[in-house]
């Protein structure tokens, strides 16, 4: 086995659960989301000699996967690879099918795109208001102050409140 090759499974077994976690709550599908990190480790793959800090993979991969999702609304014919030869873990085809986990990805999907996309990258990635600041191209006053919105926004859905607020989100 090749050196780019261990690497790139050594990417995949570490990250593809948080990976498909993220890309169910962006579209809450199962099938969508494993397409979605599969076109994620097709195109890493493709440019993994790119990839120079190991410690940069996870934004680099969540990156990734955030314009796939915007690729996929845009509704381009993403380019088929086969990674037969690497296999997702188990736990990545699992998701939670519990009454409050679904309101919770009903509500979520209530929110605007600006609100949501900083809230999942924080809470699913784990990402600093800086790192998803630099992933999304804005300042991190910015995404903390969306981040604080989305969930100020999420917690009035889910108390079945009236949401006051003029800023849309964008």
């Amino acid at each position: 086995m090749g050196r780019k090759q261990a690497r790139f499974e050594s990417l995949v077994q570490t990250h593809a659960t948080e990976l498909y976690r993220a890309a169910y709550w962006l579209c809450s599908d199962r099938h969508q989301a494993e397409d979605l990190v599969q076109e994620t480790f097709a195109r890493a793959w493709k440019s993994l000699d790119g990839l120079r800090e190991q410690g940069a993979a996870r934004a680099w991969l969540h990156t990734i996967l955030r314009r796939e999702n915007a690729r996929r609304h845009e509704r381009l014919e993403p380019e088929l690879h086969s990674l037969d030869s690497v296999q997702l873990p188990a736990a990545a085809s699992e998701f939670d099918s519990r009454p409050e986990a679904f309101a919770l990805r009903q509500s979520l999907a209530q929110l605007p795109e600006g609100y949501r996309q900083p809230l999942i990258t924080q809470v699913l990635g784990g990402f600093s208001c800086e790192e998803i600041g630099h992933m999304l191209g804005l300042s991190a006053n910015t995404v903390m102050t969306r981040v604080f919105r989305a969930r100020k926004r999420l917690r009035a859905l889910l108390d079945d409140e009236p949401v006051v607020e003029r800023d849309t989100g964008s």
